[in-house]
């Protein structure tokens, strides 16, 4: 319907991730029950999430020309989201061995890294997008019509 449909799927699993860092925080600073186990579940849908909008990712990726900038800050951008993934997972591993989903250091070390990666890789995504045009319609302007008016 004229949109790709990797950015609009990846708003949900940054979305979850950037969360379950908070849910940590909120419970480091109230030590109040649940926080950690919200952040397992967030975790989890994120890692869900961006598995499937990698798939698409991928798909946008590979119609890129080879020899371009667009298809080396493409592949940084999806190998270090890839890295995000198996941070987070990693850490949602450690937290699901733990009594109450309670995370240790490293399961909270993984998910800060994580995050700190995942704000470099949207800062890829977004000079895919915003700089070099990709996914960005030839015949876009301040008063194109409609993508559903073809």
């Amino acid at each position: 319907m004229g949109h790709g449909i990797h950015p609009m799927l990846i708003v949900f699993p940054l979305g979850l991730l950037a969360t379950s860092v908070i849910f940590d925080i909120l419970h480091f600073v109230t030590g109040r029950h649940g926080f950690q186990i919200s952040a397992g579940y967030t975790i989890a849908a994120g890692v869900i999430g961006g598995l499937v909008a990698g798939i698409f990712g991928l798909i946008d990726w590979s119609a890129l020309p080879a020899g371009t900038r667009a298809k080396r800050i493409g592949a940084a951008h999806g190998i270090g989201n890839v890295v995000v993934l198996l941070l987070f997972a990693g850490s949602w591993l450690i937290r699901a061995r733990a009594v109450d989903w309670e995370p240790n250091g490293l399961a909270l070390l993984l998910s800060f890294a994580g995050l700190l990666l995942a704000a470099v890789t949207a800062w890829l995504g977004g000079e895919l997008v915003e700089r070099l045009g990709v996914g960005v319609t030839s015949d876009a302007h301040l008063n194109a019509p409609s993508s559903l008016s073809r």
